[in-house]
């Protein structure tokens, strides 16, 4: 499943508020919209518009990622994420996805210090298992990228977004001018083998001329 960027913050938010702050979850689009978009406990900090939110929602609960209600009392209605029953994750596994989509790429070490506020989280070693555990799946949702230059861990990253590398237009070098010549056709290809064949000749003249002139310096010394 390949999710936008916009999406993957709403459903990591929705996750964060539902364990750190239960008495404010479900929220509702506004209140969605501030978490997408705070400052702290988010990298990059965004500027997400209520219509950006409002489309992302709408997607994610058509794919079965969330949901919208509206009980009694409530003013307006609110959203909630359904990924533990879409994707048969443990508190543990939810909690080290969600602060990946709204911190990426991290190590087990800041994985752990930054969702022990979502509670439950277990010990550096249960971290570690839970991530090899999630990079066993097929496909796997979560990934080892290596270490980060002055770093002695391997970070880890999720897998729900698009590869940002691989989506980039690949730039390729400006031909030469012989060259480009030569794909219009064979002659291209005779000019330019033409120019250079003109150009040893000139060359060879050049050099000839100069050791001319060196024997006749010898012959007029002797």
């Amino acid at each position: 499943m390949t999710l936008s960027e916009v999406e993957l913050r709403v459903l990591g938010a929705l996750v964060e508020k539902e364990r750190t702050t239960p008495e404010t979850y479900p929220l509702s689009t506004q209140a969605l919209v501030t978490a997408c978009n705070q400052r702290t406990s988010r990298e990059p900090v965004t500027d997400h518009h209520l219509q950006d939110v409002r489309d992302a929602v709408n997607r994610l609960r058509d794919r079965g990622l969330a949901a919208t209600v509206q009980e009694v009392g409530d003013r307006v209605p609110k959203h909630r994420h359904l990924l533990k029953r879409a994707w048969t994750l443990d508190e543990t596994e939810l909690a080290l996805l969600a602060v990946l989509m709204l911190r990426g790429e991290q190590t087990a070490a800041e994985l752990r210090t930054r969702s022990e506020r979502y509670g439950g989280i277990p010990d550096l070693a249960g971290v570690e298992a839970a991530l090899a555990a999630m990079a066993r799946r097929d496909p796997a949702m979560v990934r080892n990228v290596g270490r980060a230059p002055g770093q002695a861990q391997d970070r880890w990253a999720h897998t729900l977004g698009g590869d940002e590398a691989r989506l980039q237009p690949r730039v390729r070098a400006a031909p030469r001018a012989h060259e480009a010549g030569g794909r219009a056709g064979d002659g291209g290809v005779a000019s330019a083998a033409a120019a250079d064949a003109g150009d040893l000749a000139a060359r060879l003249a050049a050099l000839e001329v100069r050791v001319a002139e060196l024997e006749a310096r010898l012959a007029a010394a002797d």
